[in-house]
């Protein structure tokens, strides 16, 4: 029997290859997400750079008490929409790391989308 953490790496194993086959000219907003905070960044794979990042750690965030919940993931979400906004990055392809998208996860999506985001 697999632990999850090992389940976790084959599905993001299986999702890598999956964007790799659709990513094309855009870049990918790749998601981590621990016990306590949510981390999200846009990278640009072709030179190997992150282009814009947003977590729960860090002094805009500052106010929010809990960086483990969805409140949290749906500021992160607004937050690394707006700042890719500003480098006038519009579409990418979401990678969620393996992690299934339900809670948290989800939730830092829809905000991304409502914020402008297109994936």
């Amino acid at each position: 029997m697999l632990s999850s953490s090992e389940l976790r790496l084959r599905r993001k194993r299986r999702q890598r290859t999956a964007i790799r086959r659709v990513i094309r000219n855009r870049y990918r907003l790749c998601v981590h997400r621990t016990g306590r905070h949510i981390y999200a960044q846009i990278i640009d794979d072709a030179n190997a750079r992150t282009l814009v990042a947003a977590s729960t750690v860090g002094k805009a965030v500052s106010d929010i008490k809990n960086g483990g919940n969805k409140n949290a993931a749906t500021f992160v979400g607004a937050l690394i929409a707006d700042k890719a906004k500003a480098l006038s990055i519009t579409e990418v392809v979401f990678d969620r790391s393996g992690f299934l998208y339900h809670g948290r996860i989800k939730a830092l999506a829809d905000s991304a989308r409502e914020h402008g985001l297109v994936f």
